[in-house]
């Protein structure tokens, strides 16, 4: 993890000011045997809606990453993920919230994908033809592009 935050619209005020809590979020990186990631729109009626990400959502009191990722795919996507451990961890600091992304890879699950809040998806390859990108999916593409010597992300 970087030990600074990752700043996103860095002109916007903060809202909360400078002290605001941390959002810890269970983010999944869906990967098909051929190698292709899963983006999702954000949804009409949220923060950043129409933004690509990488799917997942806030995590729960009392919740472990994988429990709380188990259950957001299942509540947003309709499918049912195997294990997920772990993989990096990035902080961004957006205008509306300080969100702590807690980045697991997935390769195994079950079920067809149902965009359950009404949001898009794209099974995408380096350099990803999605746009725009929300600022949290940016230091995911840069470690895709590193472990596998692709060409730049954008």
């Amino acid at each position: 993890m970087s030990s600074q935050p990752l700043v996103a619209d860095a002109a916007l005020p903060r809202q909360g000011g400078t002290g605001r809590s941390v959002v810890d979020v269970a983010v999944g990186v869906l990967f098909r045997a051929d190698g292709s990631f899963l983006l999702t729109s954000r949804p009409a009626g949220k923060v950043y809606a129409g933004y690509w990400e990488f799917p997942g959502g806030k995590i729960e009191p009392g919740e472990t990453i994988e429990q709380a990722l188990q259950r957001e795919l299942q509540e947003e996507l309709g499918i049912r993920i195997g294990p997920a451990a772990l993989w990096r961890v990035e902080t961004v600091d957006y205008p509306h919230a300080l969100v702590r992304l807690n980045f697991c890879k997935v390769v195994g699950w079950t079920g067809d994908l149902q965009m359950r809040e009404a949001q898009s998806f794209s099974w995408q390859r380096l350099p990803v033809q999605v746009a725009p990108l929300l600022a949290g999916t940016l230091p995911v593409l840069q470690w895709l592009v590193d472990e596998s010597g692709s060409a730049p992300v954008i």
